[in-house]
């Protein structure tokens, strides 16, 4: 178990960890608007727009968001797991979901919405997370377990999805 429920990672954990992400994702970052989509989205995923978060009075919306994403991740980890709270070119950190948040705990680091940056949480395993792109203004999330724990919540909030399983969702 962790002595804190959020720890910085280290430079070696770091790289480890951001060049398994490089591998296994085929992340390719740019500042690009049309750079799109930047990771090679799994199989079992589903990536909506955030444009409907540019209304009038979306903080409403942006919390629950949050707080759906939050929540979903959380109930995938279990009781004692942990999640990694990756920001690119910036401080990550490794974190216990079930330990932050709450009163008297301290904040889950970053935030699904990619608010300038690229904001990424995973499992220890990579196979359950969220990617947010800021230029797309995009989320992703992927995994089996949290697209059940999420996707009518995300639906309700953000509408129809952009891509399932990276592959363009038709309009009609």
């Amino acid at each position: 178990m962790m002595k804190s429920p959020v720890v910085e990672l280290l430079e070696a954990e770091y790289r480890r960890v951001w060049d398994r992400f490089y591998n296994e994702f085929g992340f390719q970052p740019s500042t690009s608007p049309f750079k799109r989509p930047a990771i090679k989205e799994p199989g079992a995923s589903v990536t909506w727009s955030l444009a409907v978060l540019d209304d009038d009075s979306p903080y409403e919306r942006l919390d629950r968001l949050v707080e759906v994403v939050e929540q979903g991740l959380a109930s995938c980890v279990g009781p004692n797991g942990t999640l990694l709270a990756l920001d690119w070119q910036h401080t990550s950190y490794r974190f216990a979901p079930q330990c932050v948040g709450g009163p008297g705990q301290p904040a889950w680091p970053l935030s699904p919405y990619p608010d300038g940056d690229y904001y990424i949480y995973l499992s220890e395993d990579f196979r359950t997370g969220s990617f947010g792109h800021p230029w797309e203004g995009s989320l992703c999330l992927f995994g089996e377990e949290l697209l059940d724990a999420t996707s009518k919540h995300m639906e309700k909030l953000l509408g129809r999805p952009i891509r399932r399983s990276g592959r363009t969702v038709g309009t009609a």
